[in-house]
């Protein structure tokens, strides 16, 4: 299964984590990271100062936050090579794998143990297949020789390690099977619980866990570290624990937080989630049984299989709609066939041995109470209906996330096949948004403005077109009859209160299509119809007014740039560069200096000099008796290659070129530098490291070269061009988390509550850019350019992209493009690439495009002046 980018980025988040904790402690590292602005825009305040565990100050502890839907378990068993290579530094770590439930437990074994899962796929490609997995119920089956050979993962729960409950107790008990675990040596070991005061240490798994420093992986069990006492932190005594959840708490150490949206544009989930509300539980089911058909016709045309599948909630036995009266409606009032439909709660497991996704499968629709909150997947799952209120059902979250889940990870052809339907009865019309919208931020990981943004709240009676008056409510006084007021209040999407003067007050918070105003005017005394159409009329003339230059269909294009390579003009792009450029590896020398790597042996293990920092890497139990000149067998210059080639693998260097470079590091730090071969060999993975640096340091050497000569070269060919643009229109950016500060301006192409944030405080100087650009004089429109979003505008650098900070249209037709340097900013090589490629990419489109690189203040004018001197004002 091929990683998404945003969960190679969290994994990459992760990776780095841990190598700076390996040298500056976890505490600094974390700071380090979440330091960083472009991150902590990111986390938006979950990040706060690093929170050792009590027990456990110095076991690196954080927590990677994806959204409901963003394979939080995949991205936990990459994460088992990631801290192998970073943190442990051992081939093959021993994993204590915690789930929230027994359910997920058991799923979580079946699925590690199945070889053909992704989940194992993973863990047998990093480890090349030495992997154990083990239910923690049979810990008793592990044998010392799995342990030294494999990757071993013992999967359980919480309760696991709590004395209170079953497990807890087996887990901490005297077990005479567990006897071959502890040698000798390990009788005096420190921090093990004993028999008795000055006795043996209890064989148990409690004790074996605390020998090996298991690596503890916590898969969405919310308090699960936080929540174990110091006396039962310090019992496993795990070497990091890395938790993955889509609600942290905020004491979690959270390093990485991902939104719904990437998962949007990695086409993982179906957004927006389109809901419709209905003043009955029968028309609430009859509309979801009719989507689910009219899905069902429309899969029809696409390459992959799906069936679309309804997912109903039915109430529990004390209520009005359980779960047998909601098949017998099925059945008899909506004729679906009763082998079409499955029952799944807790005595009727009709799902047990069913395969969802097998063409010859019959079932359409599901009915549970809550049996598929958790350990339930199917993304066949289309449309979820509940026949409860919606404040009143519990665990809605759980069952709307089983409808979010993107068949085969990949939009469809048919729009109406990326969204995600849900179908209420609500007696008040826009609560179940209200209700919805909170379930996606406490529970399923969205932030406010994207859970508000993906909950579209629907009327079957209003039409979807242009101008549906969604943003704003509409609102009509007029004197009405008892009777006639009961009949408008029927009409979904309308409410009707009692007003002053013996008036009443309709409301239209949803869209109002031509077909639902009839439906009001019809009810309306005769002499007031027509001034309700013209209110109508004067509201929609309105909206319109104070729509953006996007909401009125309007689109600008900023052209690209692009360089010649091989007779053809293509997207300028480095990574384009490098490939038509012939480099070797070899070609460089393969040397590492003592202040690129060192080791000095100390009583109890190495101090190693990384890059001028020092590490401290002690002996392992079982390896204290070798010592650095002592020999041990399969320890060579040629494994130590191999291993090195094997952990170093990159696409772009053929692995004869590596192993000649590697074989040449090998031989000059035992030439040169008279390292001896167990040194290296305990030092390993932290050579590999100091390797990859060097690696990197030569690659970026080459790139730097081709990208001069690519643009700025003697023999560069250039063109500034709309065959290779960037297109801005209405729909870009949704999801986008948007400015929060009090200015809202006045051209801002998407409109003033469309603005994407500005920096990461509301009103800073980025803001104050922002506000000269839009008071700019023959300005048309601008817009915020949201950096490393994919359909933002882009330039290239020698290593990756330049996305300026805004970009803009004048009135006469020409493009502005601004980047503010704020005044933090020092005039680095950095901020000089982005000048000169800016620079480049003006001088291309010949007089069409502008850039300019604005600061505060530049020879005593303002943000304004600088920006009127460009376009000529």
């Amino acid at each position: 299964m091929q990683l998404k980018d945003y969960q190679t980025e969290t994994l990459d988040t992760l990776r780095r984590f841990l190598e700076e904790a390996r040298v500056l402690g976890p505490a600094a590292a974390y700071a380090a990271i979440t330091g960083d602005p472009e991150q902590q825009a990111r986390l938006q305040g979950y990040a706060g100062a690093y929170k050792p565990l009590e027990a456990l100050p110095e076991t690196p502890y954080v927590c990677l936050r994806l959204p409901t839907g963003g394979g939080k378990t995949i991205l936990a068993a990459h994460a088992v090579a990631v801290a192998r290579d970073a943190w442990v530094e051992k081939d093959r770590p021993l994993v204590l794998w915690l789930t929230p439930t027994n359910t997920i437990r058991r799923q979580t074994v079946e699925a590690l143990k199945n070889t053909r899962h992704a989940y194992r796929r993973a863990l047998d490609e990093a480890f090349s297949g030495q992997v154990r997995i083990y239910d923690v119920a049979d810990f008793t089956h592990m044998r010392p020789q799995d342990i030294r050979g494999n990757c071993c993962i013992v999967v359980g729960t919480i309760q696991t390690l709590r004395v209170t409950s079953t497990d807890g107790r087996k887990v901490y008990a005297d077990n005479e099977e567990m006897e071959a675990h502890f040698s000798a040596a390990h009788f005096n070991a420190p921090g093990l619980e004993r028999k008795e005061e000055g006795g043996r240490p209890k064989f148990s798994f409690a004790n074996l866990m605390h020998l090996h420093r298991p690596l503890m992986i916590v898969d969405e069990a919310q308090n699960a570290v936080t929540g174990l006492s110091r006396e039962m932190q310090a019992r496993v005594d795990p070497c990091a624990i890395i938790e993955f959840t889509a609600t942290p708490r905020r004491n979690s150490n959270i390093l990485h937080s991902v939104r719904a949206q990437e998962l949007k544009r990695a086409e993982m989930i179906k957004l927006p989630i389109r809901l419709f509300e209905h003043t009955t539980w029968e028309n609430a089911v009859n509309a979801a049984v009719l989507k689910r058909a009219e899905l069902a016709e429309k899969a029809k045309g696409e390459a992959d299989y799906i069936r679309p599948v309804t997912l109903f909630q039915a109430q529990k036995r004390n209520g009005e709609v359980t779960v047998a009266v909601l098949k017998r409606h099925l059945v008899e009032t909506e004729q679906v066939a009763e082998d079409r439909i499955a029952v799944a709660t807790g005595p009727q497991r009709e799902l047990d041995g069913i395969d969802l996704f097998d063409r010859d499968c019959p079932i359409e629709h599901v009915i549970t109470v809550e049996a598929l909150k958790e350990g339930w997947d199917c993304s066949f799952a289309y449309v979820f209906c509940t026949v409860s209120r919606v404040r009143d059902a519990t665990n809605v979250e759980q069952l709307l996330g089983r409808v979010m889940r993107m068949p085969y990870a990949r939009c469809r052809r048919e729009r109406d096949l990326n969204r995600a339907w849900a179908f209420v009865s609500e007696p008040a019309f826009g609560e179940a948004a209200k209700v919805l919208t909170d379930k996606l931020v406490d529970n399923m990981g969205f932030d406010e403005e994207e859970a508000r943004e993906n909950v579209e709240t629907e009327s079957l009676l209003g039409d979807d077109d242009l101008f549906a008056l969604r943003e704003e409510a509409f609102t009509y006084r007029v004197p009405l009859a008892p009777e006639e007021a009961e009949s408008l209040q029927a009409l979904d999407g309308v409410s009707v209160r009692e007003a002053e003067g013996g008036e009443v007050e309709i409301t239209v918070k949803g869209p109002l299509g031509e077909s639902l105003q009839d439906e009001i005017a019809a009810v309306l005394p005769t002499g007031s119809r027509r001034r309700f159409r013209e209110a109508v009329v004067r509201h929609r003339a309105k909206r319109e007014a104070e729509r953006s230059p996007a909401e009125r269909g309007e689109t600008f294009r900023v052209p690209g740039l692009a360089a010649e390579t091989q007779g053809e003009f293509d997207f300028a792009d480095t990574d384009l560069f490098i490939e038509d450029h012939d480099w070797a590896l070899s070609d460089h020398p393969a040397v590492l200096v003592e202040a690129e790597f060192d080791i000095r042996e100390t009583a109890h293990g190495f101090e190693i000099d990384l890059h001028g920092n020092r590490i401290q890497h002690g002996f392992l139990a079982e390896e204290a008796e070798l010592a650095l000149d002592h020999p041990v067998e399969g320890w060579t210059p040629e494994a130590l290659v191999g291993w090195l080639d094997r952990k170093l693998y990159a696409e772009d260097i053929a692995q004869d070129d590596m192993q000649l470079w590697l074989s040449r590091l090998v031989t000059w730090l035992m030439g040169r530098r008279g390292l001896e071969i167990n040194s290296l060999m305990h030092c390993k993975y932290i050579l590999a490291r100091a390797a990859r640096d060097k690696i990197g340091a030569i690659r970026q050497q080459e790139r730097d070269g081709v990208y001069r000569r690519a643009l700025f070269g003697t023999q560069a060919r250039l063109r500034v061009t709309l065959d290779h643009a960037f297109e801005f229109r209405e729909d870009i950016y949704r999801g986008v988390r948007l400015h929060q500060g009090r200015w809202r301006p006045s051209k801002h192409f998407l409109g003033p509550n469309r603005l994407p944030a500005i920096g990461i405080t509301g009103d800073g100087e980025e803001v104050q850019c922002a506000q000269a650009l839009d008071r700019l004089p023959g300005l048309r429109f601008w817009l915020r350019n949201v950096s490393r979003d994919p359909a933002s505008f882009r330039l290239p650098l020698a290593n990756g992209f330049f996305y300026p900070d805004f970009v803009a249209e004048l009135e006469d037709g020409r493009l502005l493009v601004v980047e503010y340097k704020g005044a933090h900013i020092a005039e680095n090589a950095e901020t000089l690439e982005k000048r000169n490629i800016g620079a480049l990419w003006e001088r291309e489109s010949a007089g069409t495009c502008l850039f300019v690189m604005v600061e505060m203040r530049l020879n005593g004018k303002d943000m304004r002046r600088q920006l009127l001197e460009k376009i000529g004002g």
